[in-house]
């Protein structure tokens, strides 16, 4: 899906500035959404590799408040930032304009469902945005094409993983962070997680998946099994667990960058996009 010929002149005749937000109207299951991007641009002519940056849930999903706060991962853009690398952070349906339905129960006060169908099909209307989004973001001037990593935190996680096997030729690779849709209590979490992790089986190359100990979410060994799912569909990656973390909660390591930092430059390195 492409951006009309109108609107991708805006888009590159008022480029984002460094550190800033940008709202893009999309059309996308029939209306018309403006989405909402940040972005975080090193100093230079560019164009630069780039980190496509994908948000999680809301905890629960019971408190409509959190729908709209904004994502920016500030430890991670610095991480990237340092090394010469653009950072885009997109927000979708919900987190820009819109409807956030990505899978709640039939009564939304009761937050997200256990439901698989219903699960997955938010699942699906996630993907569905990131697809718009993804073309919007790589026709931004400051982007190198030739050099794009997806990623994601949470949900942002599992999806980056999914869509990466889904458009394996946009990307040079994929970084998990703490990747899941449902919670281990939840009974359909393994299967709903083995599916979608899955999917990204089609990417050839291989994904960095980084988790902590002590995650309220995706306990070590949930995680550790919807990583095997990953591989048993044909995925390649390598898989990092975080245990001597103290009494940090393992679902918040993308915020303290000591933790991860060494294996994201192994990584990128081994991806032929080491730090400069």
């Amino acid at each position: 899906m492409r951006l009309c010929a109108f609107v991708l002149g805006l888009l590159l005749a008022f480029a984002p500035a460094r550190g800033e937000e940008m709202k893009v109207p999309l059309a996308i299951d029939g209306e018309t959404i403006s989405f909402v991007l940040r972005t975080h641009v090193p100093p230079g002519p560019g164009p630069f590799p780039t980190l496509i940056f994908h948000h999680g849930s809301t905890g629960s999903g019971r408190d409509p408040g959190r729908f709209f706060a904004p994502f920016d991962p500030v430890s991670l853009s610095q991480v990237f930032l340092a090394r010469g690398w653009a950072v885009v952070l997109p927000s979708r349906r919900g987190g820009s304009t819109g409807f956030y339905d990505e899978g709640f129960a039939v009564m939304r006060s009761q937050g997200y469902t256990c439901d698989k169908p219903i699960s997955l099909a938010g699942a699906e209307r996630a993907l569905r945005d990131i697809d718009v989004l993804t073309t919007v973001i790589l026709d931004l001037p400051f982007v190198d094409r030739s050099r794009v990593v997806i990623g994601g935190q949470s949900r942002g996680g599992i999806l980056a993983v999914a869509y990466a096997g889904m458009r394996p030729e946009l990307f040079n690779g994929a970084i998990n962070f703490v990747g899941g849709w449902l919670g281990s209590g939840c009974r359909t979490s393994a299967e709903i997680h083995a599916e979608l992790f899955g999917r990204g089986a089609a990417f050839a190359k291989p994904m960095l998946w980084l988790y902590g100990n002590n995650d309220p979410y995706y306990p070590l060994v949930h995680s550790r099994a919807g990583y095997n799912a990953f591989l048993a569909a044909g995925g390649k990656g390598t898989f990092h667990e975080y245990h001597d973390i103290g009494d940090l909660n393992g679902h918040l390591i993308i915020a303290h960058q000591q933790i991860w930092t060494a294996d994201v430059d192994d990584y990128l390195k081994q991806i032929g996009l080491g730090s400069r």
